[in-house]
């Protein structure tokens, strides 16, 4: 599909937003609407196949994600979006790197509540935060079993309570191997299946 490798053309060496300038932002964000406009799947939160599991992101204009980078000897490592709809849960993870046997993850755990075809209200539930190894970290799969077995880690493992969020997600564009999305504070988000 030729507005899928535009795309997918448009985001590469952009360090997931990180690199974009403001005039490759805008022609990113122009490529992403033109690929919405002919999303095959126009109720993507029926299409479980092509929904659940890991999910990479490519590309994001989520200033909460990009500054995860500004942290002092923290680089942002690769970012996770797991869905796993039998249970309405998402999994938010991104690993980030620095000193020496001091890599890190930060991760939010959520569950969602289907609003409409493509929206989903998202109610934030436990944040875990700290080193990889004391996590016992391996990989996104691994460490998604380990908070659905209840699992506690030696980190920062809090629950978030239910103030008021507002949090919603809108699936734009879905096909077998690249989702899209928008949120409630208008960021977009381009993810491929990892």
């Amino acid at each position: 599909m030729l507005g899928k490798s535009a795309l997918l053309e448009a985001i590469a060496g952009k360090n997931r937003g990180l690199l974009a300038t403001d005039s490759e932002r805008r022609a990113i964000l122009a490529a992403v609407a033109q690929l919405e406009e002919r999303n095959p799947t126009p109720r993507p939160l029926e299409a479980i196949d092509k929904l659940n599991g890991n999910w990479r992101l490519l590309f994001t204009t989520s200033q909460g994600l990009l500054k995860i980078d500004q942290f002092p000897l923290v680089k942002l490592g690769q970012i996770y979006q797991y869905i796993q709809a039998s249970s309405s849960s998402i999994y938010n993870v991104a690993e980030t790197s620095g000193l020496p046997l001091l890599e890190g993850i930060v991760s939010v755990a959520a569950k969602f509540v289907p609003l409409s075809d493509r929206r989903v209200k998202v109610n934030f539930e436990r944040s875990i935060i700290g080193l990889q190894r004391l996590v016992d970290y391996r990989s996104v799969d691994h460490f998604i079993k380990q908070i659905e077995a209840g699992e506690k880690f030696k980190a920062i493992d809090f629950s978030i309570t239910n103030r008021e969020q507002k949090g919603w997600l809108d699936v734009t564009y879905l096909d077998d191997d690249l989702r899209i999305g928008r949120g409630n504070e208008g960021s977009v988000f381009v993810l491929t299946k990892a």
